[in-house]
């Protein structure tokens, strides 16, 4: 065959243009802006438990220290206040789990509710759910607080997990999933075999549901594990969730809070360390549940 005939079997090959080169760079390089823009710092976040303060000042930004010098930090870190840090981050799972299971048991039930039934005042209820969702959660920290102080649960879990399992955006997103990517004849099938709506929502919509129950899960858990203002107002002390416990830290590093020199402090590359391992939870989640969150945000893709 020649060299013609493998070209016309082939295909005419399509030439860019300039002006297509020209946007393929300029795409190019924006991204590589985006990554050098996010990648560096946690490239630096990774390096700097590794070096003393002085080594962050002095030596580049990207050198590696030595690995005694993170047993240094490490073990600093671990006594801070007779292990505060511990403390913290056992607050902040507590929170959140406890915080989850309830989003969990109520968003789920929800959005079935909201998507494959009929009730008295179903499209208002939904439309009152996306209103909320666009309501920033600082502004509702004030009336949270003033409602939970009437109460006397300010100081208590409580004042933290009941407003994180306030999760509209939960609700919404199984509304969708159940809209779109489960058979309302499967459900019908199962009503005529003699199910109840209970049994045809833990046999059959449950079961199916199992993507965007981790989405919902996932966006709980990251979104209460990394809450701060809410927290801060809520939860002094060693009650306070390891995201406020991070802003303590913070306040006893001397290049931060010079008045604080004399007293107890933390080293920078400690607060480093600290950075790191208050977001390893969520990263570790991630990991884990990557699978389930691709399904569950591409299977409310398509209508039946």
């Amino acid at each position: 065959m020649s060299a013609s005939e493998s070209f016309s079997n082939a295909g005419p090959v399509r030439m860019l243009t300039p002006g297509a080169w020209l946007g393929r760079v300029l795409a190019i390089l924006l991204l590589i802006v985006f990554a050098l823009f996010f990648v560096v710092p946690l490239i630096w976040l990774f390096v700097a438990p590794t070096k003393t303060d002085r080594q962050l000042l002095l030596d580049g930004p990207f050198s590696l220290g030595s690995l005694s010098t993170l047993v240094d930090n490490w073990n600093s870190l671990a006594t801070f206040q007779h292990g505060l840090l511990w403390t913290w981050i056992g607050n902040s799972a507590f929170y959140c789990i406890a915080a989850l299971v309830i989003t969990l048991v109520i968003s789920i039930p929800a959005g079935y509710a909201m998507a494959l039934t009929e009730f008295r005042g179903r499209k208002a209820l939904l439309a009152t759910t996306l209103i909320v969702m666009m309501i920033p959660n600082t502004a509702l920290v004030l009336p949270i607080f003033l409602e939970l102080s009437a109460v006397k649960l300010i100081g208590n879990p409580l004042a933290a997990i009941l407003p994180f399992s306030f999760f509209p955006f939960g609700v919404y997103l199984t509304y969708i999933y159940f809209s779109t990517a489960i058979s309302r004849d499967l459900l019908d099938a199962a009503r005529i075999d003699g199910a109840g709506e209970v049994q045809v929502f833990a046999r059959i919509a449950m079961p199916l549901a199992t993507p965007v129950i981790a989405l919902v899960g996932f966006f709980s858990f990251t979104g209460n594990w990394n809450n701060y203002f809410l927290p801060y107002v809520m939860l002094p002390g060693r009650k306070a969730p390891i995201q406020v416990g991070l802003a303590e830290l913070l306040s006893n590093v001397p290049q931060f809070n010079p008045t604080n020199a004399g007293s107890t402090t933390i080293s920078l590359s400690a607060l480093a360390l600290a950075t790191i391992i208050a977001i390893a939870p969520v990263v570790i989640v991630f990991l884990f549940a990557q699978r389930y969150l691709v399904t569950g945000m591409t299977a409310g893709g398509t209508k039946e």
